[in-house]
């Protein structure tokens, strides 16, 4: 009896290939069927875990040349189809994907968008939905702190974890990872609770150096609203209990020079939502 075998297995030049590479097939699939919501979601999360942002500036390629491939498996087999009548959807499908190819090279305008307010405003809900619409990297301070303690993003940290001198790294962080991805014309939303006028300003600055837009979301809520909402949270990157809430009514935000959206009554009263520069 014949064997069959795939000799790529045996050829490590042949078989290795870049992850990100591998993954810009099934973006570029999603991004084709429309579902940009979960292309988006998927590249966030996958970087999130692996934190290959330094591989973004070879994402348009990637994703270029997987809808290029797309679209020249699509027109060879138009060329050998039994049935004629499948020929013209064939051809449009494959004349789609190519103008996807096309369309993936394209320079694409970026901007910083920043979300802040207190622990359970719906900071990560905004930035969720609103991130596939403007094609957005999502940092969440939560999460780069636990990459910074080595651990998954479900473990919870120490209180010395968000000592004032740790969530100084974090906001540093922020910054690096957001000029990454700038670099690379993806746009950038910024989680962070963003409690300190500082904090709030270095974004400002920061897409000014940048030569981006910015725009900032403030998220504000009855602290019993997002008290419940901690309560009620499964486990997540985020730590924030009503304690934590506690301590942060307690400080001074001092003045709040970003929009400010009511969010006490969930993100129907803020979504969709049309970020423009102030």
């Amino acid at each position: 009896m014949p064997t069959l075998f795939d000799c790529l297995e045996f050829s490590d030049a042949l078989a290795s290939i870049d992850l990100l590479y591998d993954l810009a097939f099934l973006l570029m699939d999603l991004d084709h069927r429309g579902l940009t919501d979960f292309s988006n979601l998927v590249l966030n999360r996958y970087l999130d875990l692996t934190d290959e942002d330094a591989g973004l500036p070879a994402m348009s390629l990637f994703l270029s040349l997987r809808a290029a491939i797309r679209a020249h498996v699509t027109a060879t087999a138009m060329g050998r189809a039994v049935h004629a009548e499948r020929k013209p959807d064939m051809a449009a499908e494959a004349r789609r994907y190519l103008d996807l190819a096309v369309r993936l090279l394209c320079p694409r305008p970026c901007r910083l968008v920043a979300i802040g307010g207190l622990s359970g405003s719906g900071k990560s809900t905004l930035a969720a939905a609103l991130a596939p619409e403007i094609g957005a990297r999502v940092l969440r301070s939560d999460v780069i702190r636990k990459r910074l303690f080595g651990v998954a993003s479900e473990t919870r940290l120490p209180a010395s974890a968000y000592a004032p001198g740790v969530s100084q790294r974090i906001y540093r962080a922020l910054r690096d990872k957001a000029a990454t991805a700038l670099a690379a014309e993806y746009s950038v939303i910024i989680d962070a609770v963003s409690l300190k006028p500082e904090e709030r300003r270095s974004f400002a600055a920061f897409a000014e150096a940048a030569g981006v837009p910015f725009t900032g979301l403030w998220l504000a809520a009855p602290a019993s609203t997002m008290a419940a909402r901690l309560r009620a949270r499964g486990r997540g990157a985020s730590d924030a209990s009503p304690a934590v809430l506690a301590q942060q009514v307690r400080q001074d935000a001092g003045p709040i020079n970003w929009v400010i959206l009511d969010a006490g009554t969930g993100p129907e009263a803020w979504l969709p939502l049309e970020v423009h520069s102030p």
